[in-house]
């Protein structure tokens, strides 16, 4: 997809998600606006007006798949609906930045978050600080410097969506590959959206 089209794809309720998002957008500072938007995702994963397109609940064999399904023209964010095959996941990872706030959809997914202990150059200490285990209709938000984590489908046999509304396109972040012990190597990741047909 070429990264300045913005993306018109239709789905049931699609207005309906899109209006509940640009209100919550609205509610003041990042801290109330990712507040708003994980009530507004909540409810909109439960309303049965709202139906993401078929092709999100199609998982890609090689690696988890990002399918932007909406982007503000006028307020500058991103909708991004992730499809996650049985046991795919990401490394420990940033947002680069971007407020983000994540539901999941359909399936389970593993969550689990890091603080930033030290750096060192490109190197990074982390340590887990929590996890959970998140079912449909759950959300959370990240809020830069707390963004560092990781999300896995642990299902062997099923596959997971989830819906993540960034500040603005994610285009890249910065992935920490395990050196031992709580250490980690950064290295920058280009983000591709998949195909949305």
């Amino acid at each position: 997809m070429n990264a300045h089209a913005l993306p018109d794809i239709a789905f049931p309720g699609r207005d309906k998600l899109v209006n509940a998002i640009d209100a919550a957008v609205g509610a003041g500072d990042e801290h109330a606006i990712t507040a708003a938007l994980r009530n507004t995702l909540c409810r909109m994963i439960r309303d049965r007006d709202v139906a993401l397109p078929e092709c999100v609940f199609e998982p890609i064999e090689d690696h988890y798949a990002r399918r932007e399904i909406y982007r503000s023209a006028e307020h500058g964010y991103s909708v991004v609906a992730m499809t996650w095959g049985p046991g795919q996941g990401t490394p420990v990872h940033d947002h680069c930045g971007l407020w983000c706030v994540e539901g999941v959809w359909d399936g389970q997914l593993e969550i689990t978050q890091y603080e930033l202990l030290d750096t060192d150059g490109d190197r990074a200490r982390f340590r887990a600080a929590g996890g959970m285990v998140a079912g449909p209709g759950s959300a959370g938000s990240l809020i830069p410097p707390h963004e560092y984590h990781s999300i896995r489908n642990t299902s062997q046999d099923e596959s997971a969506v989830s819906v993540h509304i960034y500040k603005a396109p994610m285009e890249e972040c910065s992935m920490f590959v395990p050196m031992g012990g709580e250490w980690f190597t950064r290295a920058a990741k280009s983000l591709e959206i998949d195909c949305a047909d």
